[in-house]
This record gives structure tokens, C-alpha cells and sequence, in this order.
């Protein structure tokens, strides 16, 4: 493997994830060269981006992944479906952040999670997921999971965030490309900026969750997201010691309309804070400066107390 790879011990006892990383190694170096040469962009609908990039590197995945795991099948963003009867299916974006890519903004990534179906689960429902891979070519960063095994960037533990509080956070969000002027998003977005060390939009929802996962961020939250966009992240983060929940709370959907992960510490404040924006109530005076310093002092010495 790459400078990113995992040790090879480690590699040794993942089922699916140390196999699949070398292939998301190989189609981030296709992406890489893709993005030093420059691409053609065209539009798929009114406004989402793709380019040969998403169709190549997507072909080369498909063809790669049925190679290494015949009995598998895949689920991809530009419309690969192979061997869906499969009881492990991979989810993936061949290239998450096109819009970024596409403008030459160097924040993008191939992700690919594993979900296990069984035999008697409906076609409407989730099964676990078992298996994430997201490899960032522009910093040569591999993040990767598999249930129960921990979670690793590089070869290294993975764990959220410690950080208690939501004034004390950086969190992040994603605006869909289409249905732009319908999305409610910007009214929550308005409301964490206010409430946080402050929000973050960077174009990846692979690598949002990723970030999550490796405590760079303490929370991300998006509207309708796709199982090729969450599928990797929901395992990192959950791997990590975080949890991902709909914004009420309930259990995470791959095929989301809500998605809400965060380092678990800061999840009940961000909850109370969706419901009572969900119900039009009037939201708590935000403290001064001063006043947030007191508290943070006051909680601070509240849990030295304890130690």
C-alpha cells in the first residue's frame, strides 16, 4: 500500500476493508490525475455537476470490486447496479465533491461503504454496515472501518471529539446543488453559526463524517443525503465512539432525509436545538462573551470537582 496504507498487520485483520482500500487507493490516483489535467464538466438534470472523472473512475471501481469480491454487489452514484440480490452490497461515490473538483477546488474523495442484507430484510430497510473505506487523494489521507474493529486514518486509531459543549464546537453542513431555493437548510445554518465556534461547508459529505470520526469536526447535519454519500461515514463515525441519528433522534437511514452525526457528547444539545427550531419556538438568549466564559468556567472546575 501507499504512505496511507495500514500497517500490514492491521490490513491482515480486516475482512473486506484492507482489500477494498487498495482499490480506493488506485481510483484516488486516477482522480488525482484527473484534477492536475483538467476535465470536461457537463450537468446530469438542471444543475448537479459530473464529470468523465465520476463515469471513469466509477467504471474502473465496479470492474475492480466484482474482481476482488465476486459475491458482492454495488450500488453506485452514476448508475451502476450489479448483483443487488447480493447479501453485501457496496454503496459508491467514485468521486464525492464533483463540484468541488470541477472548479479545481481540491476537496474530494472516493468512498465506499459495505452493507450486509439479510435474507429476510425488505428492500425499504437498512441492513449493518459492515465495512467503510474514503480515501482523500489531494492529502493522501485513508480513512477506514469495519464493525467492531475500530476505525483508522492511516493506519492510526481513530476517536471523536472530547469537546462537551456546542459553544465549543466546529461543526458542518452540506446545501444540495438541486432544490436549492426549497431547502430549509440555510435557517439552521444561521442558528449553529450563531451557537458554535462555527460552521463549515466544504462540499464532501464522506469527508464531513470522516472528519467527524477522526475529531476534526464535532458534528455534521444535512438534508437528503444518498446511501453512496453516508454509507462509509455512518461506520467511521460510529466505529470512532460517535452516533448518527435523524434529527429527532431516531435511527439513521442510508437513503436519508435528515443526518445528524456527531461526537455523542454534543448530540442531546444539537436534538433540543432541531427540535424547538422544527417547532417555530423561540430559541435561548445567546450568552455574551463574558457570560460564556463563566460558564465554561463554572463547568470546568464542576468537573475537576469530580476527578
Amino acid at each position: 500500500m501507499s504512505s496511507a496504507g495500514l500497517p500490514s498487520e492491521k490490513d491482515a485483520e480486516l475482512e473486506w476493508a484492507g482489500r477494498a482500500a487498495r482499490i480506493a487507493l488506485e481510483a484516488g490516483q486516477k482522480l488525482k490525475e484527473f484534477f492536475v489535467a483538467g476535465v470536461e464538466t457537463e450537468y446530469k438534470g438542471d444543475v448537479d455537476l459530473v464529470t468523465v472523472a465520476d463515469r471513469t473512475v466509477e467504471a474502473f471501481l465496479r470492474q475492480a470490486l466484482l474482481e476482488e469480491f465476486p459475491e458482492h454487489g454495488i450500488y453506485g452514484e452514476e448508475g451502476t447496479r450489479d448483483r443487488l440480490e447480493s447479501g453485501l452490497r457496496w454503496y459508491v461515490d467514485p468521486l464525492d465533491g464533483t463540484t468541488n473538483f470541477a472548479h479545481g477546488f481540491p476537496h474530494f474523495c472516493v468512498s465506499m461503504g459495505l452493507e450486509e442484507r439479510g435474507p429476510k430484510l425488505r428492500d425499504d430497510e437498512d441492513g449493518p454496515i459492515v465495512a467503510a473505506v474514503i480515501y482523500d487523494p489531494m492529502r493522501d489521507e485513508l480513512f477506514v472501518a469495519e464493525r467492531g474493529r475500530g476505525a483508522w486514518l492511516n493506519g492510526r486509531r481513530m476517536r471523536v471529539s472530547t469537546t462537551p459543549v456546542l459553544g465549543e464546537s466546529l461543526i458542518a453542513t452540506g446545501f444540495p446543488s438541486r432544490k436549492r431555493h426549497s431547502s430549509p437548510n440555510i435557517h439552521f445554518y444561521h442558528e449553529f453559526t450563531l451557537r458554535s465556534h462555527g460552521v463549515r461547508r466544504a462540499g464532501s459529505a464522506a469527508l464531513d463524517l470522516a472528519y467527524v470520526a477522526c475529531g476534526r469536526l464535532e458534528a455534521f447535519w444535512e438534508f437528503h443525503l444518498n446511501p453512496w454519500d453516508t454509507a462509509a461515514g455512518f461506520l467511521l463515525v460510529e466505529e470512532a465512539g460517535g452516533r448518527v441519528t435523524s434529527f429527532d433522534g431516531a435511527l439513521r437511514k442510508l437513503d436519508s432525509q435528515e443526518v445528524l452525526a456527531s461526537n455523542g457528547r454534543i448530540h442531546e444539545e444539537l436534538l433540543g436545538l432541531f427540535a424547538a427550531m422544527f417547532r417555530g419556538q423561540d430559541l435561548a438568549v445567546i450568552p455574551t462573551a463574558a457570560e460564556y466564559a463563566a460558564s465554561r468556567r463554572a463547568r470546568q472546575a464542576g468537573e475537576a470537582a469530580t476527578i
